[in-house]
Parts: structure tokens; C-alpha cells; sequence
């Protein structure tokens, strides 16, 4: 069946007969995250549909991060295709460096990518990279531990009942925390953690004349949460803690509760790698009741550099690994609940996958992100867990190491602010800001 569905996205995508014939390569990098990794051991059907050989670079997402922007400022042509996001997207689409995604075919159907994740992964009105998924944040947490905790989880929880709740399922003894956050360095690591949880406290990057806002309480509010919390309830070392190790922490049963990206549902639920699959329950991200969740909104997607070798083999490759076709061979094989999520329209209205436990939970959270109204008070930039201009990822990188050495104790939260304060204001000085 597989085969069937990968020359039927052959035919849909319009490969040409000759593509057999020659011998094509091209290189992908990618985040190490679980579905690109499922991605890749499918990859052998596109291969023999179009005979275009696909090499992988698969690297942690710090690291990645790294690597494509490297390669692409310095028009390095390492990668045919590369994995970026919704902060990259627009900024390298704007000068140039990206290909456009237009003329696609009619059978690949545009119009059908969630509107935000489009919208996300556009300049002027181009797309400039197909989403393979997209997410929000949201809670999963064990049921079980919950019940026993004597408390009930809302749909739509407080940062305090949250901070309750996780000392109250905390066993140290069983080797159980009650609460899994990121805390590793990196502006897309912790640093988007705790982004969008300063949204929810009040806090903000800049204000309307992009001065940074460290030195303001709401932010002072935020970092002493998080840190008196995971001190608390947290893991020994939540300090060098992303995406991977919590996800692991969740499956092995040693957390009680796990804030993070709602494309991690379908691992934690699926009783082939998760000790807890059968016990595991879904809430929107906590608020503190002033108007803003704590749920951020990326697309992990596929895009092309400009001055590839390889543009149209590279343009077949992103249309059948972002396709409805690709999405049926993965729920044929795995299950509707392992498929790509939160990318097409079309999935949320498929019936089968409207029975999948987190579907509608993480529909709720995408669509209650607003990356053109992120905070509480009014912002110049647009993005939730981050500031869409060029100079944010390399200052955000080094705030978050800051912040990263106060949840490993190495000095203070009003130390960290302080840094912080003055080395954004140093650089947006520069950046003529």
C-alpha cells in the first residue's frame, strides 16, 4: 500500500517520466525531532518514484538553527532543501535567499495549508516554505497522577493551579516530578519557553519604541515563577532540558505534567514508546487571567535555498513530503494519530482524525495564537515566541544562556535581567533601533 500511495502522489505531482533517468541527489538538513525522523524511512517510496536519491544531515535544533543559517548568509549550497520555521521564513524570503514556492500544482492544493501556518511562512503574499507540521503548546499531563493527586485538571488552567498541581504530584521518591519544562539555553529551546510564558505574565520583548523591557516587573514576575516552580516540582538538571530529554522524561513516566509543543501528543500517547500512553490528557496552556495564554505557534517546514542546483527536484520532494497522499501512507501504516499534524485544513476535517484524543485540543491552541498580537500591551513586532526582525536570534541566544544559568543557580534572576537589559539594549542601539 505504500507504494501505491507514493506513485499516486507521483501522478497527482506531475513528476515527469524522464526524472528515472538520471541520477539526482539531493541534501535535506533536519531537526531530530520524531516526525522528521518518520519521515526518513519513507523516504525510499519517493525514491523510487521519481529515482531522486535524498541525503540526510539530521542535527539537534540548536544546532541546525546554526548550520542553515551559516550556509545560507554565507551562500555555502550544502543543503537542497532545509528545515527552518516561521521566524526564518519571512526574513530570508524578504532578501532573496529563499525560492519562491509558487506553481505548485493544482493537485498539491495551497489552499488548503492552515491560513496561520501559511500565513506564518510568507512574505507579500509568497510562500516561501511548505509546512511538514505545525504546532501550538499546550499541557500534556498524566491523568492518573492527577486523580491521585485529589485534583482535576481545566480545559483552560491558571499558571497557579498549574505551579499546585505539579507540587502535589511530585514523588521524589518514585523518581516523579510534577512538572517538565525547558530550560536549555537556545532562542528557540528555552528561550521560546519562557517567551511565551512572559506573554502570559505581561511581559514583552520591547515596547512601541523597541526599548528592551527586562528591567520591568512583569519579567522579574516570570523568571521567579518558573524557577521557585521547577526548583520545586522539577527534574535535576531542567537547566540543559529541551524538546528531546523532556519528551523522554513524559514517556518514561517521571512527569506529571509536560508544557511543550502539541505535535509531541502523539508520542507520548503511542504505547510503543510511551510508558503512559494510556494515561495521558491534554489542557491549553496556563494563563495568569490577563488575557494571553501561554501557547506559541510554529511550523516546522520545508524550503529551498536560493541558487540550488537541484531547485526542481527539490520543489518535487517538499510537495510529496507535505502532501495529503504523504499524510494518508503515514496513517496507513502508523495510525491517524501519528500523521503530521496541525499543516492542512483537510486533516481537521477528516472524521478519522477528529477520533484521535488531542486533535481538537490542538486545533483550539493553533487557533487561539496570535503572532500580530502577542502580549498584553501593544508590541512593533509580530511573533509569539519570538520577534520577527533579523538581529532577535542572535540576541535572544544569548539572553536565554543568561537565563539559562540562573535555573542551573549559577547566579540570580535579577543578575540575568540585568544582563539581559543591557546587552538587548547594546545590540538594538547598534542595529540602529
Amino acid at each position: 500500500m505504500y507504494l501505491k500511495h507514493a506513485l499516486r502522489a507521483a501522478t497527482a505531482l506531475t513528476f515527469v517520466a524522464t526524472a528515472a533517468a538520471h541520477a539526482q541527489s539531493i541534501t535535506i538538513a533536519t531537526v531530530n525531532n520524531g516526525d522528521m525522523i518518520r519521515m526518513q524511512g519513507y523516504t525510499d517510496k519517493f525514491t523510487e518514484a521519481t529515482g531522486i536519491d535524498v541525503e540526510w544531515v539530521t542535527l539537534e535544533e540548536n544546532v541546525l538553527r546554526q548550520r542553515v543559517t551559516t550556509d545560507i548568509t554565507t551562500k555555502g549550497g550544502t543543503f537542497d532543501i532545509m528545515t527552518i520555521g516561521m521566524y526564518e521564513t519571512p526574513i530570508w524570503g524578504a532578501n532573496g535567499w529563499l525560492v519562491p514556492l509558487d506553481g505548485l500544482s493544482e493537485e498539491y492544493d495551497v489552499g488548503d495549508i492552515l491560513p496561520a501556518m501559511a500565513g506564518g511562512l510568507s512574505h507579500d503574499g509568497t510562500l516561501f516554505a511548505a509546512p511538514f507540521y505545525g504546532e501550538s503548546s499546550m499541557i500534556m499531563y498524566r491523568t492518573d497522577l492527577m486523580e491521585m493527586a485529589g485534583m482535576e485538571m481545566p480545559d483552560a488552567p491558571t499558571w497557579q493551579f498549574i505551579k499546585e498541581a505539579a507540587a502535589a504530584m511530585t514523588d521524589r521518591d518514585a523518581e516523579i516530578n510534577g512538572i517538565c519544562l525547558r530550560g536549555k539555553a537556545g532562542w528557540g529551546e528555552g528561550g521560546a519557553f519562557i517567551t511565551a510564558m512572559s506573554n502570559s505574565f505581561g511581559a514583552r520583548w520591547f515596547d512601541e519604541e523597541w526599548k528592551p523591557q527586562f528591567d520591568q516587573p512583569e519579567w522579574a514576575d516570570t523568571l521567579n515563577f518558573y524557577v521557585e516552580m521547577m526548583n520545586e516540582s522539577g527534574p535535576a538538571g531542567y537547566a540543559t532540558n529541551g524538546f528531546n530529554e523532556n519528551l523522554s522524561l513524559f514517556q518514561q513516566g517521571k512527569c506529571g505534567m509536560w508544557i511543550d509543543a502539541t505535535v509531541a501528543a502523539s508520542f507520548v500517547t503511542n504505547p510503543d514508546d510511551s510508558t503512559v500512553a494510556d494515561h495521558v490528557g491534554f489542557a491549553l496552556a496556563p494563563d495568569t487571567g490577563l488575557g494571553k495564554r501561554s501557547n506559541w505557534l510554529w511550523a516546522w517546514a520545508l524550503a529551498i535555498p536560493a541558487g540550488t542546483q537541484q531547485e526542481d527536484a527539490a520543489k518535487q520532494f517538499i510537495e510529496w513530503a507535505t502532501s495529503k497522499d504523504y499524510i494518508e501512507l503515514v496513517a496507513e501504516s502508523e495510525g491517524w494519530a501519528n500523521v503530521p499534524p496541525g499543516a492542512r485544513t483537510s486533516l481537521y476535517e477528516n472524521p478519522e482524525y477528529q477520533k484521535v484524543p488531542f486533535a481538537k485540543m490542538t486545533l483550539d491552541s493553533i487557533l487561539s495564537a496570535d503572532p500580530n498580537s502577542p502580549t498584553v500591551k501593544p508590541v512593533p513586532y509580530v511573533g509569539i515566541q519570538f520577534a520577527a526582525i533579523p538581529e532577535f536570534a542572535g540576541i535572544a541566544t544569548q539572553v536565554s544562556q543568561e537565563f539559562s544559568a540562573v535555573y542551573a543557580g549559577q547566579q540570580s534572576v535579577d543578575e540575568a535581567l540585568a544582563k539581559a537589559q543591557a546587552f538587548t539594549a547594546e545590540e538594538m542601539e547598534a542595529a540602529g533601533y
